[in-house]
């Protein structure tokens, strides 16, 4: 039979429905082939998920969740000065200083001075958060620019439950009070800061971001009244300055 003949018999028997036979080598490298690609698949797709879920995760913020809520403020500075002596707003920025000779809040009062913001928010549960870019300029030193004051607590509690202060070392370092070491170089640089207090009947937790990258995780004083206060609060001597911009308050 010859090469024309041979390959129109092949068609017929195939057209005809005839059975091809296939070597059981081939078979088992076909069957291979297709468990390897399954799993290939599979993996592929589990990477997938991983990296979405690790940008799902790098996107989340701070914020995330939250409300942002309407606020007001009240003015807590040196007793005999008016506001405008201590105290500047212009282009969104809030500009806050004192000198630690200025007389305190109150008259009588033995505390130090400071030219504060006192937020308008009382709480003694829930969540809270205060949030804005903060600003500290060189010479600052141990003065206090943002905090979370207990305004009623009880007896032989703390009057806060944090407050951030800014020493002159290192270009500018931000504690935790005197203690905890949360930024070096802050000074005469913008910095975003979040103070999120989640409150209860107990003990609750309160966790500092500075450019949204958690710096710190505390638990607080236990039950209070509370509200935030933010500007500078001068422990140390001569002067100290704080400025803010993007005031934002946030509960959930």
């Amino acid at each position: 039979m010859d090469r024309r003949s041979a390959l129109r018999t092949g068609a017929g028997l195939l057209a005809a429905g005839a059975a091809l036979t296939v070597p059981p080598a081939v078979r088992a490298t076909a069957a291979t082939t297709a468990k390897t690609t399954t799993a290939k698949a599979m993996t592929a797709k589990a990477m997938t998920a991983e990296v979405t879920a690790a940008k799902a995760a790098t996107a989340a913020g701070p914020t995330d969740g939250w409300t942002q809520t309407s606020f007001s403020v009240g003015w807590q500075k040196p007793w005999n000065l008016d506001l405008a002596k201590r105290h500047s707003y212009a282009d969104g920025v809030h500009r806050m200083w004192v000198y630690s000779t200025d007389e305190p809040f109150e008259e009588g009062s033995a505390t130090d001075p400071r030219t504060e913001m006192r937020w308008k928010v009382d709480y003694t549960t829930g969540d809270h958060m205060w949030d804005a870019d903060v600003y500290l300029p060189s010479g600052a030193d141990g003065a206090s620019f943002v905090q979370i004051l207990r305004s009623v607590h009880p007896s032989g509690t703390p009057a806060t439950d944090i407050m951030l202060n800014v020493y002159d070392t290192d270009g500018g370092t931000v504690r935790r009070y005197d203690g905890t070491v949360l930024r070096t170089g802050a000074y005469d640089t913008w910095f975003n800061v979040k103070i999120a207090h989640r409150a209860n009947s107990g003990t609750g937790t309160v966790e500092v971001y500075f450019d949204d990258t958690r710096v710190l995780r505390v638990a607080d004083r236990g039950p209070a009244t509370r509200y935030f206060k933010n500007g500078v609060y001068q422990h140390g001597s001569g002067r100290a300055e704080a400025r803010f911009r993007g005031l934002r308050y946030w509960t959930r």
